[in-house]
């Protein structure tokens, strides 16, 4: 017994020795106010402001997500397909993306303008 009170001080002392109390999770270091990249503002990318199915005037369906930029949205032509990005220079004006897309149109209005690879640019109801 008198060899293990030696032996579990020695590991307290040891396990202890790691603590240092500068070294606080607050960043409050002087090269943390020194890094522009750590105070600089971050800018969020646009929330989803709607979601709409569209049928199409040739009977297809379209899925777009109009973001709340009022620039940017998502366009996929399934149900859980990988969404295809379209933007515009402003808000209000046509978005296009990669070849073949473009959508025009808003968030609140019943109907697009739609555009998808394989298919012209038609009238699409919500």
């Amino acid at each position: 017994m008198t060899r293990i009170s030696p032996l579990l001080a020695f590991v307290a002392a040891a396990a202890l020795a790691g603590c240092n109390k500068d070294n606080t999770l607050g960043g409050n270091n002087a090269a943390d106010q020194n890094n522009a990249a750590a105070n600089a503002a971050v800018q969020l990318p646009p929330s989803i402001a709607a979601s709409k199915i569209y049928r199409c005037a040739d009977n297809q369906v379209v899925y777009v997500d109009w973001l709340s930029d009022n620039k940017t949205a998502n366009i996929r032509t399934e149900q859980g397909g990988t969404p295809t990005q379209v933007s515009a220079p402003e808000a209000g004006k046509p978005m296009t993306g990669p070849t073949g897309y473009s959508l025009e149109g808003s968030a609140a209005a019943s109907s697009a303008k739609i555009g998808v690879p394989g298919h012209p640019a038609q009238s699409c109801k919500a």
